[in-house]
């Protein structure tokens, strides 16, 4: 049954196992990218067509709205006022006119570090509160600093199991008080040190209800022993350690059925009851002994206990937990949270029995730390404080729960260089000595507009600092040019609003300038036709508004007739990127031209150290393209061109010796070579090392190649000789060789071995002391029987 349960509990806990541009030095920077955007907020870099400045900066985080009065042309809808900045100012539109809010970041509050601990003022996170604005899609980056400093506070809180398995270790932790004071006094001025015990539910199956046991669960009488329970809160955080120890002198151990404990009940009781425990807002330590499993959520099944933990505190008077038969036990993830609430961090040392069970635990709890504990609880001093130095040397930067539409991520600057590192959802920094100053630089980003401001807290865990972020998102444009009944809508027909009129009810036309009772007049229609009087009003990309043209999408004109979405595309890019469409024509930037302004008038990547496309291809568009037989981004690879020695190599060949493809031709061929053959000359790289038809070697220079003349020099003709057969009859000889030798050898051994046994044989022989005569098996048959009637027989015949 044991073994069952183990592995349910082992399953539940693997299951649990399984959310540019370089800143400068200052303490906030902002950075601009589209990494990680929500898709719904990508545009693919362009703006929609919308009639307000407010959904123009909703639309995309890199749009912007032009307010300057009268900047759309006859026919342009309003909505191409909404664009990128630079499309905007290439337009004509004065900087000064333009909105386009931007996210920021605002220091409220940044108290220089601590020299030292000083209780509750000790500052190691800065800066303490700061603003920040953040416009949809923008992501903002704010860097937080964290510095160790010496002698931080810490609380620490003995939570031990009292099973009958650990009466050994109870005599330890008996005088353990001393030793641990001692020891963290060593590294800190403020230590104080608390007392708790556990046992295990007090129902079936997990402890004997029999009147008997629940008094004395020990295996023998004899033994002192206290009634089980589920948790007891023993000595609040004190700096006493006589105290400590006469506490933990009163205690005994206790007795329970199955082997795993409920000590997730008494974490979270520690957890919760902050004022019975006596918490201070220092570094807060959890030692957890024990030398078995623990019971998690579920298990209370087994004991008829159905009702959830409930995460609230429930010790009585004499600090037991009261409603351990109420509520189950609690969860992994549950304990988790609670412990992450409260700033404890919890340090598991178990038996090595245990161990790979915590160690998998810890893995689900922040800034937690697993060490083996010997049977005899012999080095726990040891195994805490390498615990809690590992534990204050980790820094890990989390926050609190964002509200929807806020994404946070970290990246992580440990030391004192500049490199940094993507950390996810949590800054972390390991092994960061006192005085050490790290940095966190949080990237926040919102794909949805808050109802109002909301406050975000960073904290280190383990630290009690926070740092208060105040989020705002900048979801609506602020036009300091309203105009209630301005005269520009047609004399106060409509409320001017960043550049555009707002009409009163009834009117309608850009300007306010008609009611809605006279827009099917024959004669406002007249100016939305042609002038001939054909073709449909506005050429059908847009409506007729007060005998003018409102034209819809990228269309424009009086009579809506230029559509500028219709240019040339290149990489399904319109223009580009490099151009503006008017009219179905690009226009392109200063640098670009063709069709679609595809090709930049820049030359650098067709430049080489021998000239333009390594002077084998002209540079168009920025592009190198290569005569016929060269590839590569500058035209210098020539696969099928033959080198100046594979060129010349037949034509040495026949001019020096008569042979080769050429040697019948040979004057005619090479009439423009002049060969020469050199006695044994000095080779250098320069020389051409060729191998002709008949596998002979051939050396020559190329001298002068200039004005179709071409000088060559060989070199006198050296056979190569082949010792490939020799290499194989060789090692064919070794080989069979070899295999004689370790023949004879073993042949060798086999006749010595006889001969050595054979004489052994012999001279045991010859020592023996006893005759072949007096042993029966050599003795012969000397018993003779005679049958008496057969002899009587033979009488009678007489």
């Amino acid at each position: 049954m044991r073994a069952g349960a183990f592995a349910i509990l082992l399953g539940l806990l693997l299951a649990l196992g399984t959310g540019q541009r370089k800143p400068d030095a200052s303490l906030l920077s902002t950075e601009k990218t589209l990494e990680g955007e929500d898709p719904d907020l990508s545009t693919s870099g362009f703006c929609r067509s919308v009639s307000s400045c407010r959904e123009c900066i909703l639309s995309h985080h890199s749009c912007a709205w032009c307010k300057q009065l009268n900047f759309t042309a006859a026919g342009e809808t309003e909505g191409r006022r909404c664009a990128r900045r630079e499309e905007l100012l290439a337009r004509g539109c004065p900087s000064e006119e333009l909105e386009e809010p931007r996210g920021q970041q605002e220091v409220l509050q940044d108290e220089p570090f601590s020299q030292g601990a000083q209780g509750d003022d000790t500052t190691q996170l800065a800066p303490q509160k700061v603003r920040v604005k953040l416009r949809l899609g923008e992501t903002q980056r704010l860097r937080v600093r964290f510095r160790r400093v010496e002698g931080y506070p810490v609380d620490l809180y003995y939570l031990m199991d009292l099973s009958y398995s650990m009466k050994d270790d109870l005599e330890r932790v008996r005088q353990l008080g001393h030793a641990l004071l001692v020891q963290l006094q060593g590294v800190t001025r403020s230590v104080r040190i608390g007392f708790g015990s556990f046992v295990d539910k007090t129902v079936l199956p997990f402890v004997s209800t029999v009147p008997s046991k629940l008094q004395h669960p020990c295996p023998t009488r004899l033994e002192k022993c206290q009634p089980p329970f589920s948790f007891q809160h023993v000595l609040p955080l004190t700096d006493d350690a006589s105290a400590f120890e006469s506490k933990v002198e009163a205690q005994s151990v206790s007795g329970n059925l199955d082997s795993p404990e409920g000590g997730f009940d008494a974490i979270l009781q520690a957890a919760l009851c902050q004022e019975q425990i006596g918490w201070r807002n220092v570094s807060r330590l959890l030692v957890f002994t024990s030398d078995d499993t623990f019971h998690t959520a579920g298990d209370g099944k087994l004991g008829g206990i159905f009702m959830p933990s409930d995460g609230r505190c429930h010790l009585d008077a004499n600090g037991f937990y009261s409603r351990s038969r109420d509520f189950d036990y609690p969860s992994v993830g549950q304990v988790a949270h609670v412990l992450s609430a409260a700033n404890i961090q919890p340090i598991f040392a178990v038996t090595s029995t245990a161990l790979p069970i915590y160690q998998e635990l810890s893995k689900l709890i922040p800034k937690s730390a697993v060490g083996e504990l010997r049977e005899d609880s012999s080095n726990v001093v040891q195994l805490i404080m390498d615990a809690y130095n590992n534990l204050s040397s980790t820094v890990t930067m989390e926050h609190s729960q964002p509200p929807p539409g806020i994404h946070i991520s970290y990246e992580s600057q440990c030391g004192d260089s500049e490199a940094r590192k993507d950390t996810g959802d949590q800054g972390q920094c390991n092994d960061v000595p006192i005085n050490q100053t790290v940095s966190f630089w949080v990237k926040i980003r919102a794909t949805s507009c808050l109802p109002g401001p909301h406050v975000l807290k960073l904290r280190a865990l383990g630290f009690t600092e926070e740092l208060s972020v105040e989020l705002h998102t900048l979801c609506d444009c602020n036009c300091s040019d309203v105009q209630l009944q301005a005269s520009h809508c047609s004399h106060g027909h409509g409320d001017l609003q960043c550049g555009v009129c707002r009409c009163a009810p009834g009117r309608v036309g850009r300007l306010c300038e008609c009611s809605e009772a006279e827009l099917s007049s024959p004669d406002l229609e007249s100016g939305c036709r042609a002038p001939n009087g054909t073709g449909p009003l506005c050429s059908g990309k847009g409506v007729c508004q007060c005998g003018r043209c409102s034209c819809s999408g990228q269309s424009s004109g009086d009579l809506c007739e230029c559509d500028n979405a219709s240019c040339e595309r290149h990489e399904g890019i319109l223009c580009a990127g490099f151009g503006q469409c008017r009219c179905g024509v690009c226009h392109c930037d200063a640098n670009h031209t063709g069709q679609a302004c595809e090709c930049s008038k820049d030359t650098s990547n067709c430049i080489t150290s021998s000239g333009f496309c390594s002077g084998h291809g002209s540079c168009q568009c920025n592009q190198c393209q290569c005569l016929e037989g060269y590839y590569g981004a500058t035209c210098d690879q020539c696969p099928g061109c033959k080198t100046p020695c594979e060129k010349h190599r037949d034509c040495a060949e026949c001019g020096a010796f008569k042979t080769g493809p050429l040697a019948s031709n040979c004057s005619l061929a090479c009439a423009h070579i002049n060969i020469t053959v050199s006695p044994m000359p000095l080779l250098d790289d320069g020389w051409c090392k060729e191998r002709t038809m008949d596998n002979q070697l051939l050396f020559f220079l190329v001298e002068n190649e200039a004005e179709g003349r071409v000088v060559l020099r060989v070199r006198p003709r050296e056979r190569v000789v082949d010792y490939t057969q020799t290499i194989v009859l060789g090692c064919t000889v070794g080989i069979v060789v070899v295999g004689l030798v370790l023949v004879l050898a073993y042949r060798l051994m086999v006749e010595i071995y006889d001969r050595r046994e054979y004489n052994r044989f012999e001279k045991e022989r010859r020592q023996l002391n006893w005759n072949q005569d007096d042993n029966p098996l050599y003795r012969s048959a000397i018993t003779t029987t005679i049958n008496p009637r057969f002899q009587k027989n033979d009488e009678s015949l007489q």
